[in-house]
């Protein structure tokens, strides 16, 4: 679409001025507030101001606010040929020159601002609270990068895991032996619409499951229910298909003797090396296991993930 007459004349009257053409070539580079243009250009606010509110009325530049701040932007349309051609025919200019010298070290400084704040918080930043920082927050984002497969969750516990793994997964198999830990997880899958979830009341030692039918075995906090964990595992590596994965996320070894009547806990958590071989001697191969978080309230419980795979057949 061409530029009228009326608003040409309008635009070139805009770019007739030194400091508006400045303050456009300045926003070719990218979007900057008043107070990046003030200290780029060496200008006062109340000239500032005025140059943008006359480039705006002429639909040269457009505006955004954020918080307290106006961030400013070239603006595209039918008058867009005309100042990129004004701006092109002056690119070697000293001014411009000079600007894109201030341009250049406003980007460094900023850099150097952020690298001074992290540099700052460092030792202490995994006790801050930061927004959008949660452990939730955090297993959505890598299940992003998780296959598309057929998973079985084996004691479900609350289900929160179950319904994450649903949004990646081609189907979950979740099994527990509470019909009704069972019954409130349709529930939940039901109100978000998931489909693809299946629930199979059953023990993890004696699973009624099919013989390696599942490319990705979970286990979180189940284990430590487990009579024999080392069942359990067994179960698991059964029903995993050749060159499939499992996954076990539960405590380290601790001395709470409360947790066995308050949480049914049949074992206080597991060593690395102890669950290492209970994984090796279930027939998991390339096992390995990591301290993965410590709980900042007492009694301070720490969590172990261990990963192994079932060998393909030969």
């Amino acid at each position: 679409m061409s530029i009228s007459l009326v608003d040409a004349t309008r635009v070139l009257k805009a770019l007739a001025d030194e400091t508006r053409l400045r303050i456009l070539h300045m926003l070719q580079q990218g979007e900057l507030s008043v107070s990046d243009l003030m200290e780029v250009l060496n200008l006062g606010q109340s000239r500032t101001s005025t140059h943008l509110t006359l480039l705006k009325e002429v639909d040269l530049v457009t505006d955004r606010r954020a918080g307290r701040r106006n961030f400013y932007s070239l603006k595209s349309g039918p008058s867009q040929p005309l100042l990129e051609e004004v701006l092109a025919d002056h690119a070697d200019s000293a001014e411009f020159a000079s600007d894109l010298a201030g341009w250049e070290a406003l980007q460094r400084r900023r850099r150097e601002e952020d690298r001074s704040y992290f540099d700052r918080v460092a030792a202490t930043f995994g006790e801050q609270v930061l927004p959008g920082r949660t452990w939730e927050g955090l297993a959505r984002s890598i299940l992003r990068l998780a296959p598309k497969a057929r998973y079985a969750d084996l004691g479900i516990g609350d289900g929160l895991l179950t319904l994450m793994l649903a949004e990646v997964a081609e189907s979950v198999t979740a099994v527990d032996l509470s019909c009704e830990m069972l019954e409130a997880l349709n529930q939940r899958a039901n109100r978000r619409g998931i489909k693809n979830i299946e629930t199979v009341e059953g023990e993890i030692e004696d699973l009624p499951l099919e013989d390696a039918s599942f490319d990705v075995v979970v286990l979180s906090q189940a284990l430590h229910h487990a009579h024999v964990p080392a069942s359990a595992l067994e179960e698991a590596q059964r029903i995993t298909k050749p060159g499939g994965r499992v996954l076990v996320i539960d405590l380290l070894a601790h001395t709470e003797e409360w947790v066995r009547d308050k949480l049914q806990d049949r074992h206080l958590g597991f060593t690395e090396s102890n669950l290492e071989n209970l994984l090796t001697q279930a027939g998991f191969a390339d096992v390995r296991v990591d301290r993965a978080a410590r709980d900042p309230k007492p009694p301070h419980f720490m969590t172990l993930i261990a990963t192994g795979q079932r060998p393909a057949d030969v």
